[in-house]
């Protein structure tokens, strides 16, 4: 008689910003069950190989496939992890297994499918400079790949003038040189002000370095992919101290 084969799953699981102290016991331990892990090259060679695991690398532009794929192997019966860095529901993986899901098989419904939270970049960049995210907050990815470049430039005057704390993912890439340059254009127009900007290039990792700026200051140039910009709001301080300054945004908006 053969042995029923087991039901198959999917973790959707965050690494976090880079090192491994940041990874949840949560992501950690269904890394350790999994059959097959799935996502992007660099995120996928964070995961160590093992016995039993197969490891699934590919390229960044095709999320809806490498979700698909994923749901394909846990409705087969394999244990599957598709990793994201940071959180797998910011600007990551999470939101495109709920689009193959709402589009494809019906089955796929039925699956076991988790989101395991992770840290996001903003948070660990937050958190090393201080709390500049300390009130309300907005993300905007500055990536023209999934939505035009009007709508960006659209949503940061607004977060602008709404006086958030902005924090920029995808900052510039070669693809998008002069990207964050535009966007802070746009800023310094509707600001017309000097608030601090926070330049978080490969947080909790070695390469790490933060670098603080007013805004008529903050330069394209001073970003690649690896870095992580957070605009502050009006309110947002610097305090200076021996060392790197803290920055901070107070609770009260009074």
């Amino acid at each position: 008689m053969t042995a029923a084969v087991s039901a198959g799953w999917l973790a959707i699981a965050g690494l976090g910003p880079g090192d491994e102290a940041l990874v949840t016991p949560e992501a950690s331990a269904a890394l350790a069950a999994a059959s097959d892990v799935i996502g992007y090259i660099p995120y996928v060679r964070r995961v160590a190989p093992r016995a039993g695991l197969t490891r699934h690398e590919s390229d960044n532009r095709v999320e809806l496939d490498r979700a698909r794929h994923a749901l394909s192997l846990a409705a087969g019966g394999a244990r599957v992890v598709v990793v994201s860095s940071g959180d797998p529901g910011v600007f990551a993986m999470a939101a495109a297994v709920f689009e193959a899901i709402e589009a494809g098989e019906p089955s796929w419904r039925g699956l076991d499918v988790r989101v395991l939270p992770g840290i996001t970049a903003m948070l660990a960049a937050s958190a090393r400079a201080g709390a500049p995210l300390g009130h309300d907050f907005c993300a905007i990815n500055l990536s023209d790949n999934l939505k035009p470049a009007a709508l960006i430039e659209r949503r940061l005057r607004l977060a602008a003038e709404a006086d958030f704390a902005i924090a920029l993912y995808n900052p510039r890439s070669v693809a998008r040189p002069d990207g964050l340059d535009q966007a802070l254009a746009v800023l310094r127009a509707a600001c017309v002000d000097s608030r601090p900007v926070l330049f978080a290039r490969a947080v909790a990792t070695p390469a790490e370095s933060l670098r603080v700026v007013p805004l008529p200051e903050a330069r394209g140039e001073m970003a690649d992919m690896r870095t992580l910009v957070i605009v502050g709001s009006s309110r947002t301080r610097l305090i200076e101290r021996p060392g790197a300054p803290w920055l901070y945004t107070p609770r009260s908006a009074a």
